[in-house]
């Protein structure tokens, strides 16, 4: 079965390197950054994306999308994906949820969906199905902007509510519009050597497959995750043979395999240290941050590139291996 998808806030595309390698094709991109003056030319990760598919469009400002879709000129694909951005839901975005302009496009992605469904449904075609990925900050909130999120792709008339005073890690919502089912996964259960807990949702319209089944908790598939992580492979890190000094929020470093959850701010405020063989500390390169989100090395190393704009990019990225994962479950579900 080929499958189709369109990404938003689509960066340096971790879906497409997770998910092309399974047989699906991307239908266009959107990627968007409204701090960047487009008159010295793309941000960043557009230039990534325009290296390696020249052939996809970047269709830019996703909140145009809707409208573009509904009116035809712009594909209805089978399947949806994008991590809106996290920084209105997390600490180091002091968390204005829906008041940031960054959390409105949550619901901006809520009405792509619709539109992408109608639009399905006018063709004859099955609806899509939906993925978002985000920080578990969202799950708390103080605006519920989680429970306005499930209601609108549900298809309520009206944001729904927690059972208790927040989101769990994990949940289902069977609404009049669509069948929802979340959880939180971390990317060091999956192969890399960085903590990253992030919560992926699922929904979709479509009787052929279950998003709760599709997430299922970890230790109920551990053979499969074994197995799945033992064929990716990897390089391990540091990759001078150093030893890694991972920063914890006491403000102090412990020696440790894994790194720390890479964000886009690390480009100022590098965390994580390394102590190569000499003696010498250094931060975490470009490479190794490719490495520890599951890219292949030089995957952002452009003519234009400098270490800061990788690391901001690939810090602001999904990680390959969660994404492939949840690809290689949907595929088998549908063929089921």
């Amino acid at each position: 079965m080929k499958l189709t998808y369109g990404s938003v806030c689509s960066g340096i595309e971790a879906a497409s390197v997770a998910w092309e390698p399974l047989g699906l094709e991307p239908a266009w991109f959107s990627q968007f950054d409204p701090e960047h003056n487009n008159k010295k030319g793309p941000d960043f990760p557009s230039a990534v994306l325009a290296h390696h598919w020249p052939h996809v469009s970047n269709l830019g400002d996703m909140t145009k999308l809707a409208a573009m879709v509904r009116s035809g000129d712009v594909e209805a694909p089978d399947v949806l994906v994008g991590g809106t951005p996290c920084q209105a839901f997390s600490v180091a975005g002091a968390r204005q949820g829906l008041k940031d302009e960054r959390g409105q496009l949550t619901i901006s992605y809520g009405e792509l969906a619709d539109a992408i469904d109608d639009q399905r449904i006018r063709e004859g075609k099955q609806p899509s199905i939906i993925i978002w990925e985000n920080v578990p900050g969202v799950l708390s909130s103080k605006d519920n902007a989680f429970g306005a999120f499930l209601g609108l792709l549900a298809g309520e008339s009206c944001e729904l509510e927690p059972p208790g005073e927040k989101w769990s890690n994990a949940g289902y919502v069977s609404g009049p519009k669509r069948t929802i089912a979340w959880r939180i996964y971390d990317a060091q259960h999956f192969g890399l050597q960085q903590q990253r807990r992030r919560l992926i949702l699922i929904a979709t319209a479509r009787t052929d497959i279950n998003p709760a089944f599709v997430l299922p908790e970890l230790k109920s598939v551990r053979g499969e995750i074994e197995s799945f992580v033992e064929r990716r492979g990897g390089l391990p890190i540091p990759l001078d043979g150093g030893t890694l000094y991972r920063f914890k929020r006491t403000d102090s470093y412990v020696k440790d395999t894994v790194s720390s959850t890479l964000t886009a701010r690390d480009y100022k405020d590098a965390r994580d240290l390394i102590v190569t063989r000499c003696g010498r500390v250094r931060g975490l390169t470009p490479e190794e941050y490719e490495i520890l989100q599951g890219f292949p090395v030089g995957h952002t190393a452009l003519a234009n590139s400098t270490p800061s704009k990788r690391i901001k990019a690939i810090g602001n990225s999904m990680a390959v291996p969660v994404m492939a994962w949840i690809g290689k479950r949907i595929i088998s579900h549908l063929n089921k």
